[in-house]
């Protein structure tokens, strides 16, 4: 883990949650923040998919 950050375990739902409650707010403020949300969900679910086929 990097310094100044912290790992959360958040089921899908409870992202879908944050991202709709950010969507919110004016784009401005939170759209580098839903990018990372978004990079960091899409790597782990392609890992998750690729788990069932090996």
């Amino acid at each position: 883990m990097k310094p100044n950050t912290i790992d959360l375990k958040l089921d899908i739902a409870e992202v879908n949650i944050i991202i709709k409650a950010l969507s919110e707010r004016p784009f401005r403020e939170v759209y580098e923040l839903i990018g990372k949300i978004h990079a960091q969900s899409s790597n782990q679910l392609k890992s998750e998919e690729f788990k069932d086929v090996l």
